[in-house]
């Protein structure tokens, strides 16, 4: 694994971004400074994060979600595991 989290990550198994090793291996997210916890997509490149709007889902029953622009700042909360 590396050392730095991928440039793009999503948490729905659905999408071609989506990494269940380092979604368990756990990732945070600043942005604009401030910690998120409900982001549900991110791209650095880009500067923008998907985050869940309430508790609301659409009819397949994922969440709702909006897209925020601004800086993006991901990072492992663990250590990298033991090889």
């Amino acid at each position: 694994m590396t050392e730095s989290p991928p440039d793009r990550l999503s948490n729905d198994p659905r999408s071609p971004h989506h990494d269940a090793a380092l979604l368990q291996r756990g990732i945070g997210i600043r942005f604009k400074g401030v910690e998120k916890t409900n982001v549900e997509e991110y791209c650095v490149s880009e500067g923008w994060i998907r985050v869940a709007v309430g508790k609301t889902v659409d009819r397949h029953g994922a969440p709702l979600t909006v897209k925020l622009r601004g800086t993006v700042e991901p990072y492992f909360r663990d250590a990298p595991p033991a090889t």
